[in-house]
């Protein structure tokens, strides 16, 4: 019989004005993805597909890793959204086959005066089938560790987001302004030239 662990987590970040706005940075899902996760831990599938590798997770003395197919895209006004696509569990066959993961959430760009944030949130669920013996473990007991688990790698995600996105677009921007700049340095030999 299945059972069913569930958290939520949300997430407000306040964002440094910078002479880009990120909600341009915003609309290269791939960014969010890398501030996620490791990027040796990601693989490209498709424009918006990407398959995460999770770290290692221990679950009842159950040793398991989440393979996650992620769909991430982003809407005109840089509002970034994800859902899961599949998964798979690899160190336990069993599991694998009677698992089922469902995330969903989205980060979005708001602005008040002068004062930019992301706001955010993210569901996970979870229904799998409990092995022998840990299935005689209490369904209460059971929940309580599932829904903890689950919630920490939500949090582990947040506290990554928090860091890595910001330093990222601010390195960004920055790059940005390079190329403006070489752009900008090319145009006025060109007119030189012209005027010589």
């Amino acid at each position: 019989m299945a059972t069913k662990f569930t958290a939520s987590q949300s997430v407000t970040i306040a964002v440094p004005k910078q002479s880009v706005p990120i909600q341009h940075y915003l609309r290269q899902p791939h960014r969010l993805v890398n501030a996620m996760v490791d990027n040796s831990r990601v693989q490209h599938i498709s424009e918006e597909v990407f398959r995460l590798k999770m770290r290692p997770l221990t679950f009842m003395s159950l040793n398991i890793q989440p393979i996650v197919d992620m769909r991430v895209w982003a809407d005109a006004n840089g509002t970034i959204y994800l859902c899961s696509q599949g998964c798979e569990i690899r160190g336990f066959e069993y599991v694998n086959q009677r698992f089922a993961l469902n995330l969903k959430g989205y980060l979005s760009p708001h602005h008040d005066a002068d004062h930019t944030r992301l706001e955010g949130k993210a569901d996970l669920e979870v229904l799998v089938d409990i092995p022998y013996p840990f299935s005689l473990t209490p369904k209460a007991i059971l929940e309580t560790s599932g829904n903890g688990l689950l919630k920490s790698v939500l949090l582990t995600i947040k506290q990554r987001i928090s860091h890595h996105l910001l330093a990222d677009y601010r390195s960004w921007v920055s790059s940005q302004m390079e190329i403006n700049q070489i752009v900008s340095d090319k145009t006025d030999i060109s007119i030189l030239k012209v005027d010589c």
